[in-house]
């Protein structure tokens, strides 16, 4: 009965209405039948995400390592050869300037000079070797990692906890592509945020938050929802460790969107008190967001919840925001389109063009050339 049971749990199947992120292509074959819940009974997962960079890199400001297509590769320019590329090099220039006679050993026997594989072979291997497989947490286990983490330092792997797939309304439980590209463009322009005060609207799991954490001096992660709050807060403590070198501090609280005030109810669990709300509104110079723009009327929610809060702080501000283009087929059009993300600019559009006298907006694209510090497949529609 258990053996059947487990069978049936891999190959899970999902309602009309279930979201499944792309980030997690490859599910766990394993499942075990006495598995963690959050509150509204959904399994908890836990994935672990390795930085391509430690934090002890990012706060002794060694050089950028980029990779390309999921590979990890150091910044080199065009003349730096490893040895083992110089090695290749000498051997197949004797080969050209000598002939085969250059290879044969003492008894006439030809050594065969391996060529090194292509760079798509080896880029294949490794996007092989670094898939990230969630792992389904069973009751009262406290890490599954432990043989990972013998391979890898404890400042270079981000732990999160989510869910594999949800209804529409749960989506902030799961890990989204736009949240790692943004962690990327952090910790690329970490500069730009190191010592601030930044506020992070639809945090989610997080992920992105987290990564702030490691360069800014607080960070104000936010959603609503007390489930997904407590979950956002769990991956804030299994990722302490990240933001010591740094001295960052990451303050989970809640934030409606569709309310005009900060919740400082003293019974809800993440309300706000008045000090963080005078520090926020005093010292905040960064809002950013990720992958929440899915619903029309939550995107009007959310500009108008930017309006808001940067029309009280003290200091300009900056707002980074990022998403991932969902192309659809609508029976409305009878085509392919992305209403979401038209909806998206032009609510950006009436955002820019608002003349009321009081602030101004200027917004601009930014490029999406800088290094990749996560494994995920970065697409056109990012």
């Amino acid at each position: 009965m258990v053996d059947s049971a487990e069978k049936e749990m891999d190959n899970p199947t999902f309602r009309s209405d279930t979201v499944l992120s792309d980030v997690h292509l490859h599910c766990p074959s394993k499942r075990h039948l006495m598995v963690r819940l959050n509150a509204v009974g959904q399994p908890v997962f836990l994935s672990c995400f390795k930085l391509l960079w430690s934090t002890e890199d990012l706060a002794s400001g060694k050089h950028v390592r980029e990779i390309t297509t999921g590979r990890e590769h150091q910044c080199r320019s065009g003349d730096e050869l490893c040895d083992k590329d110089r090695s290749n090099v000498k051997k197949e220039r004797e080969l050209n300037s000598e002939g085969v006679e250059a290879l044969l050993d003492d008894d006439g026997d030809l050594e065969v000079v391996r060529r090194p594989r292509s760079a798509s072979d080896l880029q294949a291997e490794d996007l092989l070797r670094d898939i990230v497989c969630p792992v389904i947490l069973m009751k009262g286990e406290e890490d599954v990692f432990e043989d990972e983490e013998r391979e890898c330092t404890c400042n270079d792997v981000v732990k999160i906890e989510h869910t594999m797939a949800t209804p529409l309304e749960d989506v902030g439980k799961q890990v989204w592509r736009a949240a790692f590209l943004l962690a990327d463009c952090i910790l690329f322009k970490r500069d730009t945020f190191r010592c601030r005060t930044v506020l992070e609207l639809g945090g989610g799991t997080g992920i992105t938050s987290i990564v702030m954490g490691t360069v800014a001096k607080r960070v104000y992660c936010t959603d609503v929802g007390e489930d997904l709050l407590a979950m956002c807060e769990q991956n804030v403590a299994l990722n302490k460790r990240l933001m010591e070198s740094g001295g960052g501090e990451i303050k989970v609280k809640e934030l409606d969107w569709l309310k005009d005030e900060f919740c400082t109810d003293p019974e809800a669990p993440y309300c706000w008190s008045e000090e963080e709300i005078a520090d926020l509104l005093d010292h905040c110079s960064v809002i950013m967001a990720a992958d929440v723009f899915y619903d029309d009327d939550l995107t009007d929610a959310l500009f108008r919840t930017l309006y808001r809060i940067t029309h009280n702080l003290r200091n300009s501000c900056t707002v980074y925001l990022a998403l991932e283009k969902r192309l659809n087929f609508t029976l409305r059009h009878m085509d392919v389109t992305c209403e979401a993300y038209s909806h998206f600019r032009n609510t950006l559009n009436d955002l820019e063009n608002l003349q009321d006298g009081k602030m101004k907006y200027t917004v601009k694209p930014i490029k999406l050339d800088f290094c990749q510090f996560l494994v995920y497949e970065r697409i056109e529609q990012l």
